[in-house]
This record gives structure tokens, C-alpha cells and sequence, in this order.
């Protein structure tokens, strides 16, 4: 296994963010963690990238304990903007390469291209959908076994979202990296994802293949997130 997470939970507070969850993830898999907002799946990656600890449990990526030097097997792409505005598209892949000895320059401005962005415009011009391209592009530029990806769709255009789904099928090394994409928009990646997994208020309530959902029980991910959410509130 890439990642284990064995019974941890989190609190924030007197808040419980994750309760007792047990979840492993193997190489070479697109993984999705679907949830609604608040229900765990951003505090689900923190802990695998180390910028939070359980209260208790135990979180190992490549059988290492999870902490923030963890960084250097992690690439996260985090729902918040983390780039210095001053900078342009180009000077921002300078200072990734500068951070991360695994970061691909070559691959980044390659992505750069695909993604029409100019590697002379300033952050501060950047329109959002085009600053979830550049997220995009330096977190697929790294080299890492693990790629975790924080509502990478949220507040974009539909063309936009189609190119990060189709720089995901091209750039991401499907022998040996894990991807977890952490969203509540599944239509996007339901094509490219291998499993699912569903997380409603810090609790594991389902966790299936795709392909035998669509084989064995003829659902499509959103039809099974659905009819799971609405057991999980009948207390079925």
C-alpha cells in the first residue's frame, strides 16, 4: 500500500473532523474521495501530507510516519491559492524548481503550453480559472509517488475543467503514482477514476470499484453516491 490511514481521528476543537477511519490506497490507482462540503475529505489530505496530526491512529505514506518532511514524496495541490502575486507564470516554475528537487522544469513548461497560459504574465493578472491551471501545472510537474488534489474543479468553467481532467490522463504516471482527487463535482472525474470512496461528516460510508459498479450493479458513481448518502440519512 501507498498510504494507510488506521484508525485515526481528528478534532478541531470539540468538533470531530475524521472518526476512526481506516483507509488504504494503492499505487497506480485514480482514486476519488467524494463528500459534501465539511465532511472530511480536505482534512482527510492534510493528514497525509502531514500539515495536520491525528489525535489518534496512524497515517504512513510508503510505510513511512506521516510528518511534514513527508513533503517530499507528496504533491498537493491545496483549494487555496499559495503563490506570490508579484510573480509571473514562469518565475513562479523557477521558484517550484528552486523548492523541490523532484520538480520536472521541462515537464512544468510543457504543461505550461498545453494549458495556454504565457509564462510572462503576472499571478496578480491571472483570471481564476487560469490560476487553476497553474496550480495544476506545478503539482503535476513534480516527480512524487503520491498526487493529492483538493476540489481542483471548484468555481471553474466547464473547458477549464475538461483540461485538467485531460492533463491528468496525460501527465500522471499510472504504474506508480497515487492520485486522491478530494470533490463533491463527480461527473468530471468519473471517466478517468479506479475507486471511490464516499466521506459524510468524518465517517467512511462506502468504498467501492468503479468499474464493478458499472458492471455488477449497473451505477454510475454519481447514481451509487447518491443512493449511498440517502441510506446513510435514512440510517440504513
Amino acid at each position: 500500500m501507498t498510504i494507510k490511514l488506521n484508525d485515526v481521528t481528528k478534532k478541531y476543537g470539540a468538533e470531530k473532523a475524521l472518526n476512526s477511519v481506516t483507509l488504504h490506497f494503492e499505487p497506480g490507482k485514480i482514486y476519488g474521495l467524494l463528500g459534501p462540503n465539511g465532511s472530511g475529505k480536505s482534512t482527510t489530505l492534510k493528514l497525509i501530507t502531514g500539515l495536520v496530526y491525528p489525535n489518534s491512529g496512524t497515517v504512513s505514506v510508503l510505510q513511512e510516519k506521516v510528518t511534514r518532511r513527508i513533503s517530499k514524496k507528496v504533491a498537493y495541490l491545496t483549494e487555496l491559492d499559495m503563490f506570490y502575486d508579484s510573480f509571473t507564470t514562469g518565475k513562479m516554475i523557477d521558484f517550484y524548481n528552486s523548492q523541490f528537487p523532484d520538480f520536472d522544469r521541462e515537464k512544468a513548461f510543457q504543461l505550461l503550453q498545453e494549458m495556454e497560459l504565457s509564462t510572462d504574465k503576472k499571478i496578480k493578472q491571472l483570471s481564476k480559472g487560469n490560476r487553476g491551471r497553474l496550480k495544476l501545472v506545478l503539482t503535476l510537474a513534480r516527480d512524487v509517488p503520491v498526487v493529492l488534489l483538493d476540489e481542483p474543479f471548484s468555481g471553474l468553467d466547464p473547458m477549464v475543467r475538461d483540461s485538467i481532467v485531460k492533463s491528468l490522463l496525460t501527465y500522471i504516471n499510472f504504474e506508480e503514482q497515487t492520485v486522491i482527487i478530494a470533490t463533491h463535482e463527480i461527473d468530471e472525474i468519473e471517466p478517468i477514476m479506479d475507486e471511490v470512496v464516499a466521506i459524510y461528516n468524518g465517517d467512511i460510508i462506502g468504498h467501492e470499484n468503479v468499474e464493478t459498479l458499472r458492471e455488477e450493479q449497473g451505477l454510475s458513481v454519481l447514481e451509487w453516491f447518491k443512493s449511498t448518502m440517502e441510506n446513510k440519512r435514512k440510517g440504513v
